[in-house]
């Protein structure tokens, strides 16, 4: 991914927290000279001092059998929050832009085994469901419930490589930044996401 330096971020913390916020990625990989792509719940964890990313997709689904016989390279993707950028708002005249925040991960991709996509499924139901009032969690499932397993395949990739990019008006003098910040506050659910982690990156400089 291109990431001009003011973008990037190679803070291990801060990659691990987006991924935890904006879990829910795309993991893309190649299929007889294909690009195909699955969007997926997916978890960053640590297994034996490794870092890996897991996820599962539908049985159905044949991206997992060339997963399977390649053991290949794959990219994932986490998306953040994205605005538009109205350059009407800076001091002098420019061109507009788009603010954002992403995170590629590149890997190698590995199949699950049942005990593995169990293990897994516990761990990712535990995230969403803790603080529920009436949690779904692996160990309260029926049994019969629990046989739906079969019609899923779990991945795990080693993770080779991680790239992040916050392109967040960083390169705007500290008017334009503080007015884009507010301009964007004003606006839709992304627009304000963006103005906080704007804030954010203010704070911490």
């Amino acid at each position: 991914m291109y990431i001009p330096k003011l973008f990037q971020v190679k803070e291990i913390k801060e990659i691990k927290q987006f991924i935890a916020e904006n879990s829910f990625g795309t993991i893309i990989s190649q299929s007889d000279g294909q690009l195909v792509a699955t969007h997926t719940p997916m978890l960053l964890r640590k297994i034996d001092g490794q870092y890996i990313i897991t996820g599962h997709m539908a049985k159905a689904n044949p991206q997992w059998k060339d997963l399977v016989s390649s053991n290949e390279n794959v990219l994932i993707i986490f998306q953040g929050p994205h605005t538009y950028v109205s350059s009407s708002w800076y001091e002098a005249e420019n061109v507009p832009t788009w603010n954002y925040q992403v995170v590629h991960v590149y890997g190698n991709v590995r199949i699950m085994s049942e005990e593995e996509l169990v293990e897994d499924l516990t761990i990712l139901l535990e995230k969403y469901e803790k603080d529920r009032v009436n949690p779904i969690l692996w160990e309260t499932l029926s049994a019969k419930t629990k046989q739906q397993v079969k019609a899923i395949v779990g991945f795990k990739v080693i993770i080779e490589d991680i790239q992040a990019a916050y392109k967040l008006s960083q390169n705007r003098n500290s008017k334009d930044f503080d007015n884009i910040i507010e301009k964007l506050s004003e606006g839709d659910d992304q627009a304000k996401l963006i103005s906080e982690a704007m804030r954010s990156i203010r704070k911490d400089n």
